[in-house]
Order: structure tokens, then C-alpha cells, then sequence
């Protein structure tokens, strides 16, 4: 069973993703979450980045600033990548949402 560490939120938001490009410059860009949970989430942006890579996001509406590592890059489309990300310590805080309590999905009786 693959189980999840925290509940995904279908969420699109624009956050600034700052990364390095292929030749190691520093490269700021806008981006949307596609998915978001406690741990990180899916982003599509056009910056290459690739699994492994560093990378810290903005969140705009308050200036908070997350490190989180890439641990997947998919080139679904020819105009964007889309990358999962993983925060390198988990932050449900980041995100404009109320994550629901463990208890919502208990067994029925």
C-alpha cells in the first residue's frame, strides 16, 4: 500500500522557485503548485532543473522562504516541466491551507 506522508491539497498558486540553471547561474521564476501536502508537492515551471537539485520557494502572499529538493522532473509539455519537490524539513505552514485532522480518515465502523 502506498501511503502518503501527509494529505494531498489540490492547490494552484503562484510561488518563486529560485534554482540554479544548467550552467549554474542563479535563475529566479514564477511558477504554480499544482499539489500541494505538508512534505512539498508538484510544481510546473519552465526552468530545467533535475532530480537532486536544490531549490528554495517564495511563497508571495507572505515572503515565506522554504528549502526543498527536486525528487522528480517530468517534461509532460513542450512549455513547462513539471517537478515534484520535497521540503527539506516538512512545513504545512507554507501553504494558505488548513490540512485536514488524521482523524477524517479513520475506518468506518
Amino acid at each position: 500500500m502506498n501511503r502518503r506522508r501527509s494529505e494531498r491539497v489540490v492547490l494552484q498558486m503562484k510561488v518563486m522557485v529560485i534554482a540554479e540553471d544548467i550552467e549554474r547561474r542563479p535563475r529566479q521564476e514564477e511558477a504554480l503548485t499544482l499539489v500541494v501536502n505538508a512534505h512539498g508537492g508538484l510544481l510546473k515551471l519552465k526552468l530545467h532543473l533535475h532530480v537532486g537539485q536544490p531549490m528554495r520557494l517564495v511563497n508571495p502572499q507572505n515572503d515565506v522562504e522554504q528549502d526543498c529538493r527536486v525528487v522528480r522532473v517530468d517534461d509532460t509539455s513542450t512549455e513547462f516541466y513539471s517537478v515534484a519537490f520535497e521540503f527539506v524539513q516538512p512545513n504545512p505552514k507554507f501553504w494558505p491551507v488548513v490540512f485536514p485532522p488524521s482523524d477524517w480518515d479513520a475506518p468506518h465502523a
